[in-house]
């Protein structure tokens, strides 16, 4: 163990338990805990005001946590480079360790970083946490080293099978005593919020948790297709800002799995959840071996095809105005929640893509402003899964009819209503087929009524379809 105590730079995993990067940290001596604010940690706090209010909670908690244990966190504000270096040189510090970002641009970010703290003569370590497999582990399996997988089967073939590491004694890290001072923790009116309260951090995480596998498991694999269902396991933003690991995820859920006396529902559901934890890693080993797909698609192929910048009807799309009730209630809860239902996604995204035909990174950035949670890696990933072009391997886009899933995933109408208020009292059967009906086209809601359908989704699809075949071909 070195003589001078060891930079931790949190990042996105503000907690101590279970902590890949503090592990690392801790074996190379006493940790100062640090958090550095620079411009481009504020411009993706000043997006989302959701986010930036999540992200003091969370820090305000971590803080809480390590003054428990006799530290604190130390904030500083400027470049980063210059900040860790100033804090190193006044510490003694031997050297960084943080995090590694699976996003292409936070990338090259770490890789610079890296390069100017070992020019500094600091030791930089760069370490795998946010996913329950690091991407190296699951390659390793490949018989080409270096490339990660392309399609989900295999990796999960792999992914399954493989156990993730503990790092699950947070007490067993010393922490340095340090007389460097610190700037004010953060709130959200520093990042153009307001001081609205998200209750976040590690304790809430692990609560939300235990709860979806106490309760609401057995319901996952209905709640994860049906959007009026909220037994889904809400810990995206959890996830993405690293108050949970990844790996306690799975660990958890697999010895709820070993208990023999479980219902068989209960372990479908459980076994769908691990399935869509392996997801995430797909997605995030996908972006560590491919980075450039934060620009542009996996499918090297599909760099030309005519996808468009904008449409008439984007607009509507943002406001959750399309005409088109599921599409619309899944904008809107996106608006007032900053979260939406995981399938609700997959059919606002279709209709982007392949109704109005606009790029995916347009959409991705729209949801982006709106979203907790902060995790560009996954929702590049995703939304080249939905627009087909990254790993989704279909012969053909996968089109989603957004009246036929809203019929069969929300048949009685309670998301949409809950929702769409304009809907609230119009019975079904008067917009239920995608067309303006009689009693909307007289304006029972004449300060607001409901639009119609901005586009005609069969023909859309047919033309999007043969400008795909024409492509292909």
């Amino acid at each position: 163990m070195a003589d001078g105590p060891f930079l931790y730079r949190f990042t996105r995993d503000l907690r101590l338990e279970d902590h890949a990067g503090l592990a690392a940290a801790g074996a190379r001596g006493a940790v100062l805990p640090l958090l550095a604010i620079d411009r481009e940690l504020e411009a993706r706090l000043a997006r989302s005001p959701r986010r930036a209010a999540f992200f003091c909670s969370a820090v305000r908690a971590l803080d809480a946590e390590l003054r428990e244990r006799g530290s604190a966190l130390i904030v500083r504000r400027g470049p980063l480079g210059a900040t860790l270096r100033s804090a190193a040189h006044a510490t003694g510090a031997t050297g960084v360790a943080w995090s590694a970002a699976y996003d292409g641009p936070s990338m090259h970010g770490d890789q610079r970083l890296q390069s100017q703290l070992e020019e500094d003569g600091l030791t930089a370590l760069l370490v795998h946490d946010a996913p329950a497999i690091p991407p190296e582990e699951t390659a390793a399996v490949r018989t080409i080293a270096g490339q990660g997988y392309r399609a989900f089967a295999p990796y999960y073939d792999v992914w399954r099978e493989l156990s993730p590491a503990s790092h699950e004694h947070p007490l067993l890290v010393r922490f340095a005593e340090s007389d460097l001072r610190s700037e004010p923790l953060p709130s959200p009116n520093e990042f153009g919020g307001s001081d609205r309260s998200i209750d976040a951090g590690s304790a809430i995480a692990k609560k939300t948790l235990d709860s979806f596998l106490r309760e609401s498991a057995i319901a996952y694999l209905v709640a994860a297709r049906v959007p009026s269902d909220d037994r889904t396991s809400h810990l995206s933003a959890h996830l993405s800002f690293g108050t949970l690991s990844a790996r306690a995820a799975v660990r958890a859920t697999r010895e709820r799995l070993d208990d023999p006396f479980l219902l068989a529902e209960e372990r479908v559901s459980l076994r769908a959840f691990l399935r869509a934890i392996a997801h995430r890693d797909f997605f995030l080993q996908l972006s560590w071996f491919h980075p450039q797909t934060h620009d542009r698609p996996l499918q090297e192929k599909m760099d030309d095809f005519a996808f468009a910048r904008t449409h008439p009807a984007l607009d509507a799309w943002r406001g959750g105005r399309t005409g088109y009730p599921l599409v619309d209630a899944a904008i809107r809860q996106l608006h007032e929640t900053g979260w939406m239902h995981p399938h609700a996604r997959a059919v606002a995204a279709s209709f982007l893509c392949f109704d109005l035909n606009v790029d995916w990174r347009v959409g991705r950035d729209e949801w982006d402003a709106w979203l907790i949670e902060d995790d560009p890696a996954l929702a590049t990933g995703n939304w080249q899964w939905i627009a087909g072009v990254g790993a989704d391997m279909a012969q053909y886009p996968r089109i989603y009819n957004p009246e036929r899933q809203r019929r069969r995933y929300d048949p009685s109408g309670e998301y949409v209503r809950r929702w769409v208020r304009e809907l609230e009292r119009t019975p079904m059967a008067q917009w239920s087929d995608g067309t303006r009906s009689a009693q909307l086209a007289l304006e029972l809601f004449p300060s607001d009524p409901y639009p119609a359908p901005v586009v005609d989704h069969e023909r859309a699809a047919r033309e999007f379809l043969e400008r795909y075949r024409a492509f292909s071909a």
